[in-house]
């Protein structure tokens, strides 16, 4: 299984940018998306793979943020 996060596009350089991750920014690849500073894309192995709604991607990051916290149980 294959999964995805979703980030904020903090910065871009060519078609490289910042992806702001909760908190963290990571550079990804941004060759396979139209994406702008402020888009929020989904992340998969360095490489965005789609471009998503902020509320979408609010979504999955609870959702993450839950799984984690169900893990410390």
């Amino acid at each position: 299984m294959c999964v995805a996060y979703p980030g904020r596009v903090v910065s871009i350089i060519g078609t490289h940018g910042m992806v702001d991750f909760s908190g963290t920014e990571v550079p990804v690849n941004l060759s396979m998306v139209p994406a702008k500073i402020g888009d929020y894309v989904l992340v998969h192995a360095g490489m965005a793979i789609q471009i998503v709604e902020k509320k979408e991607a609010h979504d999955w990051i609870d959702l993450f943020k839950e799984i984690e916290e169900l893990e410390k149980e």
